[in-house]
Order: structure tokens, then sequence, then C-alpha cells
């Protein structure tokens, strides 16, 4: 039986809840698939990171398009702190370099 839109959406829901920092990336923290994605795990490192928690989408389509949804945000990867929407690599890069990542990771 395949899930629901909304089964997905609770499934996301529970993630983003559950862990204090998530990124939904393409690959994994190890082995990221995609530029963007690698990037945004070398940000989280920068900023010490150690509580990560990662959704490899390109391993559930269902998850893949459901966190456009859920976010309403059109691309991967995308973060989460404290169940918190924060945004995609280059709003990760401009964050990171701005202090506010740092600050948001430590608050």
């Amino acid at each position: 039986m395949s899930e629901t839109t909304t089964d997905v959406q609770q499934r996301i829901a529970q993630l983003v809840k559950n862990h204090r920092v998530v990124l939904f990336m393409k690959g994994t923290a190890q082995f990221p698939m995609c530029g963007f994605s690698g990037r945004a795990i070398q940000i989280l490192k920068a900023n010490g990171v150690t509580d990560l928690t990662t959704v490899n989408v390109l391993e559930d389509e269902a998850v893949r398009q459901g966190i456009k949804d859920y976010a309403n945000w059109p691309t991967i990867p995308q973060l989460y702190v404290n169940g918190e929407f924060v945004g995609g690599s280059d709003i990760m890069m401009e964050m990171h370099q701005a202090g506010e990542l740092q600050a948001l990771l430590n608050a």
C-alpha cells in the first residue's frame, strides 16, 4: 500500500520535530550526491554541528516530493533547526557568512 500525501507529511513532521538539526539532502553526509547537498554538509560541519540527522531523499521518492510541499520550497537540500525550516544551501551559506547560522544552532 502506498503512503498518502498526509502520511508523508506526518512522517516529515515527525522527523523535523524529533531531531534538533535535520537536513533533507541528496545522498548522505558521508557521500553527498549533489554539490548543494555537499556544501550544506560542509557548512554544518564548519558550524560544529554534531547532532545532525540527514534524510536521503534519493532513497524515498515520497519524501523527495513531500518535503518540497512541506516547506513550500522547491529545492533540496532543506535544513530544519528546532522544528523550523531554515532554507537551502544558498541561504545556509549567507547565514553562515553573517554568523546567523552559528547563533541559530547555538540557541
